[in-house]
């Protein structure tokens, strides 16, 4: 029995149990006035007219002790100086609590709830020089133009557009396929540490839950759900970002999809989304033109002067920097002289020309060689 029980302890027990998925667990709170600890109390035969819910699932219910221990995980949730939000805490993101299937609670690190419309960006963890240029892009530019970033804090672009989010001092949400208590991939320990200082780490599993190929899924229908939209930079057509587009797509969010190489198997699943229906998105602009983000709907540029001032554009990088410094008063180089002059390697200079092509910074003539764009 469920016993003073409080209505959190419930919520961390009912959200820690096995093979209870969230559509039946949102079913069972329906049945039960939205109150945890009534469902860890119900009577078998009501339990059992809940659709999706038999015998086993009461079973568990019944001995929830067997399966998890509740003094324990409020001890690692002070350890970790974490907390837990259920669908009835105002800090639960309002934009996630409409999805069909919303996790009934949400552990978080950081302080940071979101109070601003958010973008995810997202795609594969073996991305190239190109795709993370885009990707720490669109974070960076994202964050400016007020956005909260989302992604997942997996190796690549998940990567590129966190660093990029952090870089322009804006805000970025990491939800994780896994406990908050595991790092991975590992050597993203700092990137969480600041993730966690200057926005949040979100994860609707338990501390100790590692990621597995059921978790991956039911994170990527939270990285959507949190967002306005989903832009995916790049991604093979088997990938687990293509997952995130169909959730984003099911929940009425915009899809958008950064082009890539015709040749080149990181950048299908980009081109099937386009030639599928989603917006083509070849930078920031394009995101928001489509969200039609004007006046009072758009969200308050983050390098605003406090005096009203018109936002500057996005802030070139060392490495534009030096390129256009090459590129001004007209003169035109190819990728040779570029190379020559920079110092850089051709497969580097090549990722980021290609980048600052869709930040119209530069373009490509006919005859091979970058000039910068005027005006």
């Amino acid at each position: 029995m469920a016993t003073n029980l409080s209505a959190k302890q419930a919520f961390l027990i009912l959200n820690a149990l096995p093979n209870i998925g969230p559509i039946t667990l949102n079913r069972l709170l329906g049945v039960f006035g939205g109150d945890p600890a009534a469902v860890l109390a119900g009577e078998e035969a009501r339990l059992k007219s809940v659709k999706g819910v038999g015998a086993a699932i009461v079973k568990t219910l019944r001995e929830w002790r067997e399966h998890f221990d509740l003094a324990r995980e409020e001890a690692l949730l002070a350890k970790a100086g974490a907390d837990f939000l259920t669908t009835g805490d105002e800090a639960y993101p309002a934009i996630l609590r409409r999805i069909s299937d919303p996790p009934i609670g949400l552990y978080r690190k950081g302080v940071y709830a979101l109070d601003r419309p958010a973008v995810a960006v997202v795609g594969s963890r073996r991305t190239t020089l190109y795709g993370q240029a885009v990707a720490k892009s669109l974070g960076r530019d994202l964050a400016r133009a007020g956005f909260c970033v989302i992604s997942g804090l997996a190796r690549g672009i998940d990567t590129a557009a966190h660093s990029g989010a952090l870089e322009a001092d804006g805000k970025t949400m990491a939800v994780l396929g896994c406990g908050l208590d595991i790092i991975y991939p590992p050597e993203n320990l700092d990137l969480y540490r600041e993730i966690t200082a200057k926005g949040a780490i979100l994860s609707e599993f338990a501390f100790g839950r590692r990621a597995d190929r059921q978790s991956f899924p039911m994170r990527n229908r939270i990285v959507s759900g949190l967002c306005d939209a989903v832009v995916v930079v790049e991604s093979d057509v088997n990938g687990g970002s293509m997952i995130t587009a169909r959730f984003a797509g099911e929940q009425g969010r915009t899809v958008f999809a950064v082009p890539g190489r015709i040749d080149q198997a990181s950048a299908k699943g980009c081109h099937q989304l386009i030639r599928d229906g989603a917006v083509l998105c070849r930078g920031v602009d394009d995101i928001l033109e489509e969200l039609n983000y004007l006046s009072g709907l758009r969200p308050s540029d983050q390098t605003a002067e406090a005096d009203g001032a018109a936002p500057a554009g996005p802030p070139l990088s060392e490495e534009e920097e030096s390129v256009l410094a090459h590129l001004r008063n007209g003169e035109a180089l190819d990728m040779d002289r570029l190379a020559g002059q920079t110092g850089k390697a051709p497969s580097e200079l090549m990722a980021l020309l290609m980048m600052m092509e869709l930040k119209r910074l530069v373009v490509k003539r006919l005859d091979g060689c970058y000039e910068a764009r005027s005006g």
